[in-house]
């Protein structure tokens, strides 16, 4: 599998070279195009979005925007003055998270703002900015980090204003109207999200903190834990972070790419919004996109409910070539490479979630099982080891799995894997678990003449051995 982490676009403008798709440097590729101050233009219908021309709008600004570029690109704009109605026109823009769960950002936001209201003395909320990203094929948000980070600390503050004046407070008392307000994300992207704080007024106010380069370091309460103790462990949650998060406090974690749509619709509005999309699934999102050697890396602006097979096309990847895609992250499923909608809207078997905005695609040179037992093998050392299935029932099934890989010609072995995965899903204390045994279901899917081959002693893939 291709690690595309290491080698991330840097924030020199060198080599870039203008187009309609992208500006190519260090072999990521990044959708820019100059964007008019009223937003971009775009249609959709009610079924799937055929085409993948997108007007691009959260990197509109440009490769390395500072802050007179942003502000040159999107216009003058108080993003603390929008926190009156934000999370009504969130509910009317339909925007859902781009982190990976897809939950309603307006629903999340407003169950913090509730809870702040609660009790004789007001809470102040916290929102966080999560760019830590530990997904290993994943590199979007630090390309959005890199060159758009004033996109999302707007959003950041608009949303914190939001939560902070509907939890009683007003503006006057702070930027953000009482509400705590911090950036967490990498080593790699801190030096570019600090200088950005820098270049504009109030950005000293906005804590940054360093995520881990984990897995699971960009789970909502590894989140809050990293940034209260030091330790970037998910918690076992009896209690909501809406309702006690960072210090007891109503806590809102966002991943970054959610701050920056945030941003534009507060900007241009919910209509201009559903303008790109579908009426189920509106707006536009980042996708990482990775696969054969022969292929960049590439970030891509998408629609939603765009077909998987013309994401692919525009990736410079044939569908005709691969043999299976990985679309979702490491939690998320392998598909073939049909004609499927990429929405967390869809309906099963015509459309595939996106999760946190992977794409990793095979060819047919590339052993399906032996992918996904690398896939396995990282999950399973990657846990937070705080339950019995990840601590035991994650390793089993990595046991399993390299067993059927390495093609010994056990016929049970296949059930037993399986097996595995039904009784660790659901049971472990954070969702670790679930996404990796959905994985790995998936792969017994779509790789199941592969596990039948591999069970006879021999794989699949041209020239290929399993053992």
């Amino acid at each position: 599998m291709s690690q595309p982490r290491d080698s991330y676009p840097q924030t020199s403008q060198d080599n870039y070279q203008d187009s309609y798709q992208g500006r190519q440097h260090n072999g990521h590729q990044d959708a820019y195009t100059p964007v008019p101050r009223q937003g971009p233009g775009g249609s959709y219908r009610d079924g799937i979005q055929d085409s993948i021309r997108q007007e691009p709008r959260l990197l509109a600004a440009g490769p390395d925007a500072g802050w007179a570029r942003h502000l040159d690109t999107f216009g003058q704009w108080e993003p603390q003055a929008a926190g009156p109605g934000l999370l009504e026109v969130l509910a009317e823009s339909g925007l859902t998270g781009r982190g990976g769960a897809a939950f309603e950002t307006w629903r999340k936001a407003t169950a913090t703002a509730g809870t702040g209201r609660k009790g004789l003395f007001a809470a102040r909320p916290v929102v966080i900015a999560n760019g830590a990203e530990g997904e290993p094929l994943s590199f979007k948000d630090r390309t959005l980090l890199a060159h758009a980070p004033h996109l999302v600390i707007d959003g950041l503050i608009a949303l914190a204003a939001a939560l902070g004046q509907t939890g009683g407070r007003t503006s006057s008392q702070t930027s953000a109207g009482g509400t705590s307000m911090y950036v967490y994300a990498p080593a790699a992207s801190l030096p570019r999200v600090k200088q950005a704080l820098g270049e504009r007024p109030g950005g000293k106010k906005i804590r940054v903190v360093q995520a881990p380069e984990t897995f699971i370091s960009g789970e909502s309460s590894a989140v809050v834990n990293m940034i209260e103790n030091g330790t970037a462990l998910p918690t076992d949650q009896r209690r909501r972070l809406s309702e006690s998060g960072l210090n007891g406090r109503p806590t809102l974690v966002v991943n970054v790419e959610t701050l920056a749509q945030v941003a534009l619709i507060a900007r241009y509005g919910a209509q201009w919004f559903r303008q790109a999309g579908t009426a189920t699934d509106p707006g536009t999102r980042l996708v990482s996109m990775s696969g054969p050697a022969f292929t960049r890396d590439v970030v891509l602006e998408v629609p939603g409910g765009v077909q998987l097979s013309a994401v692919l096309k525009e990736a410079g990847m044939d569908p005709g070539s691969l043999s299976a895609v990985l679309v979702g992250g490491y939690h998320g499923r392998w598909v073939r490479p049909a004609d499927l909608a990429l929405t967390p809207a869809g309906a099963p078997g015509r459309a595939v979630r996106p999760g946190a905005g992977v794409i990793h695609a095979l060819d047919l040179q590339t052993c399906g099982i032996q992918a996904t037992a690398r896939i396995l093998n990282y999950l399973a050392g990657q846990s937070a080891r705080q339950c019995g299935p990840c601590m035991f029932g994650l390793p089993a099934m990595a046991s399993v799995l390299n067993r059927i890989a390495g093609g010994e010609t056990n016929p049970r072995l296949s059930s037993e894997l399986d097996r595995l995965g039904r009784l660790v899903s659901g049971r472990g204390a954070c969702r670790h678990p679930e996404g990796t045994t959905g994985m790995v279901s998936s792969a017994l899917e779509v790789f199941a003449a592969d596990f039948r081959a591999h069970l006879s002693g021999y794989c699949t893939v041209p020239g290929g051995v399993a053992a």
